[in-house]
């Protein structure tokens, strides 16, 4: 048996467990206990992305209790194989239900699996009592795509730890290095990045690039059809406790998704004084606003991906480049004042016990 196959039975035993605990149970328990609709979330040691990510954060005020919760709260990108009985199970007992809404399917990227991605997403906005968009642009792609909430919604973007992640306290030294962070889930998000850096480095031949997550397309050919071997840097996935000291090695961040719905690598990198050069469209520029980066415009819509081209983004670059100090000022201020963890988790716990009591 491989890893992966007793991972899965182990997950499988966990999830039996927890069943039968759960049809057993009859007494709803007093204060607020939230699920997130996983036995597990996970710990600040592991490589979390998406929906994990803000889950983690939430979770550590209000920890996971799969067993004796009377408050379900579910991402829509971290949707539970065991949806349906949940949810139908919640009704039941009248436990409230959250649903923390990030992106829909459309067909740039889903094309004919639209439907399919969309399907357990409009379930769950027909059953949340309450519905959080993470963004603007969450909203009207999800009333486009999938639907209207039936319960009550608001728009609260992502947080970050503002005391953990920090401005370094001096600039790496050396040439001006590009962060490519996140998983770079689409190929053309690194194709895209390792291009800007060629383009860049016309103007700045020191320039180097530091390429995190996972990767759906092999780097190394691509290192060497653009010449930049020995400028890029493979740091591969890292966990939440690595990521300050990550993103301290750079100077700025290169965001290459189209219509990011609103993505904690870019709070990170603000918190951290890194300015973001990205392109304008999805839920970035509702983060980064006017001071703390470039946003470079693309044709922009659902029907297909088209970034900005190197060219365009290697000249935004060189833009920030050249004010670095007044951008990294501006994104550091900005993260604390707008993005700031605390608040976030203060405005759920409103939102948690007020739902608990009703």
């Amino acid at each position: 048996m491989t890893s992966i196959d007793r991972a899965r039975v182990a997950r499988y035993a966990r999830g039996g467990a927890r069943w039968a605990k759960l049809l057993l149970a009859r007494a709803q328990p007093s204060g607020v206990h939230v699920f997130y609709g996983h036995d597990r979330v996970p710990g600040p040691n592991d490589p979390v992305a998406g929906g994990t990510a803000k889950i983690q954060r939430l979770a550590t005020r209000f920890p996971n209790n799969p067993t004796g919760f009377n408050l379900l709260y579910l991402a829509s990108n971290w949707i539970p194989r065991d949806l349906r009985p949940l949810v139908a199970l919640a009704r039941r007992r009248r436990i409230p239900i959250v649903l923390n809404q990030d992106g829909v399917g459309y067909p740039a990227w889903a094309g004919d699996r639209t439907e399919e991605v969309n399907r357990p997403l409009r379930a769950l906005l027909g059953a949340a009592d309450h519905v959080v968009y993470q963004s603007a642009f969450c909203k009207r792609s999800a009333d486009e795509w999938v639907g209207l909430p039936q319960g009550a919604w608001e728009v609260l973007h992502n947080a970050v730890d503002v005391g953990r992640f920090t401005p370094a306290a001096r600039p790496p030294g050396g040439g001006p290095v590009l962060l490519l962070g996140g998983d770079q889930t689409q190929a053309y998000r690194l194709e895209l990045g390792l291009a800007t850096l060629a383009a860049l480095r016309r103007s700045h031949p020191d320039a180097r690039m530091l390429v995190t997550g996972k990767l759906v397309v092999p780097a190394e050919p691509l290192i060497a059809d653009l010449g930049l071997a020995g400028s890029v840097e493979l740091v591969g996935r890292y966990s939440q406790r690595d990521a300050p000291a990550v993103f301290r090695r750079a100077h700025l961040l290169l965001h290459t998704k189209v219509n990011d719905p609103c993505p904690s690598v870019v709070l990170e990198a603000m918190a951290s004084g890194l300015p973001v050069v990205y392109p304008r469209s999805g839920g970035v520029p509702e983060l980064v606003g006017d001071e703390a980066g470039v946003g470079v415009p693309h044709p922009d819509g659902f029907q297909r991906d088209e970034p900005p081209g190197a060219e365009e983004l290697a000249d935004a670059v060189a833009r920030v480049l050249a004010e670095r100090p007044v951008f990294s000022a501006a994104a550091r201020r900005r993260a604390v004042e707008q993005f700031a963890l605390e608040p976030w988790l203060d405005r759920h716990a409103e939102l948690f016990e007020r739902l608990v009591a009703r």
